[in-house]
C-alpha cells in the first residue's frame, strides 16, 4: 500500500492496493481554499476520498459537495417533489419509512456495481454521500472499483477492441434492479432506452483511459449481435470487478465519501431491513464521455 503524504495539516492515507485514501485533518464545515486544493488533488489521484467524523448540516453538505462543481438536482421522490423540502439537490438513500411513506430511495436490498446515471449523455462527473445513520449491527457496506485498472490491465488485443465500442446504458431499471416508473419493461437489451457511450472513456482531467461499462442488465454492445454482446460484456464484467481492483468500506455514522464517477464503478450490500439508514448525497453535473 502507498505511503499517506501532507500538505499542510492535511494528509492523504491510502485505504486499499487498489483504491481509495482516507484525508486527515480537515473539518468540512469550514475548509479553507488550500485544504480544498489538496483534497482535490488527493480525489483525482485515488479516485474515492474518505472523511471520518463529520458533522455537517444539508447546508454544509451542498456547500462541500459544490467546491467540486455545479451541482445537480436530484431525481424527485414519488411524488415529483423533493425528498427534503427546499433542497432539490439534495438526494436521501433511505430503507426508512415515516408515516406509512418512504424517506428515501433504494431500501434496503443489494445494489449491483454501476456507474451512477450512466444511462444519461451526461452522466454526473461526482458523487458525495453522508453517512446521518447506519445500521447497528452492520450492512450496507458499499464497494468500489477501479476502472482505469481494469482497463490497463486488459490484453493488448482485447483493449484495443474494446475501444472501438459503444454500449447502451439502459435507463429502464435503478441500481437496486427496481423499474423506473413510466417506462416499459425492456426484454431484449437491444430495445433498452438510455444513452450510448464509448467503451472507454478519456477523463478529461487526467487524462487517462478507463473502462465505462455503466450497468450490466439490458447493456448492448451497438451493432454486435446480443450472443456476442452478452459473452463479452460478460467477460469484461467479471474483469472489471476482480477483487484486485476494488475496496470495500465499512460505514459508520459522520463518514463521507467522495468518488469519482468517470472512472469509479460502486456497489452497495443488503442490510437488515429492520434496521435504520439514511444517507445524503449530492451530485456534481458532468459532461459526456470520449475517447
Amino acid at each position: 500500500m502507498a505511503t499517506a503524504t501532507m500538505t499542510g495539516a492535511v494528509s492523504v492515507h491510502p485505504v486499499s492496493e487498489a483504491i481509495g485514501a482516507e484525508v486527515r485533518g480537515v473539518e468540512l464545515a469550514c475548509l479553507e481554499d488550500d485544504a480544498f486544493a489538496a483534497i482535490e488533488r488527493a480525489w483525482l489521484a485515488h479516485q474515492v476520498i474518505l472523511f471520518r467524523d463529520q458533522a455537517l448540516s444539508i447546508e454544509q453538505l451542498l456547500a462541500f459537495a459544490a467546491r467540486f462543481g455545479a451541482l445537480e438536482n436530484a431525481p424527485l421522490n414519488v411524488t415529483g417533489k423533493p425528498w427534503i423540502p427546499h433542497y432539490p439537490q439534495l438526494a436521501v438513500m433511505s430503507n426508512v419509512r415515516e408515516n406509512g411513506k418512504p424517506i428515501g430511495s433504494l431500501g434496503a436490498g443489494e445494489a449491483s456495481w454501476h456507474t451512477d446515471m450512466s444511462y444519461r449523455a451526461d452522466p454526473p462527473s461526482a458523487s458525495v454521500l453522508y453517512a446521518v445513520e447506519v445500521p447497528a449491527s452492520g450492512g450496507g457496506n458499499t464497494g468500489f472499483a477501479d476502472m482505469y485498472a481494469a482497463y490497463e490491465s486488459l490484453p493488448a488485443a482485447l483493449a484495443a477492441r474494446v475501444e472501438q465500442l459503444v454500449i447502451v446504458h439502459d435507463s429502464s431499471r435503478n441500481s437496486a434492479d427496481e423499474q423506473r416508473p413510466g417506462i416499459a419493461v425492456v426484454g431484449d437489451p437491444r430495445q433498452a432506452p438510455g444513452a450510448r457511450h464509448p467503451a472507454v472513456r478519456t477523463h478529461p482531467l487526467t487524462g487517462r483511459r478507463a473502462l465505462f461499462l455503466g450497468r450490466r442488465r439490458n447493456a448492448w454492445i451497438v451493432d454486435m449481435d446480443l450472443e456476442h454482446s452478452e459473452a463479452l460484456l460478460d467477460e469484461l464484467w467479471a474483469h472489471a470487478t476482480r477483487p484486485e481492483f476494488t475496496w470495500h468500506h465499512r460505514w459508520r455514522v459522520g463518514d463521507l465519501l467522495v468518488w469519482d464517477n468517470r472512472c469509479v464503478m460502486h456497489r452497495r450490500d443488503a442490510f437488515d431491513a429492520a434496521q435504520r439508514r439514511v444517507m445524503h448525497r449530492a451530485q456534481v453535473a458532468g459532461d459526456r464521455p470520449f475517447l
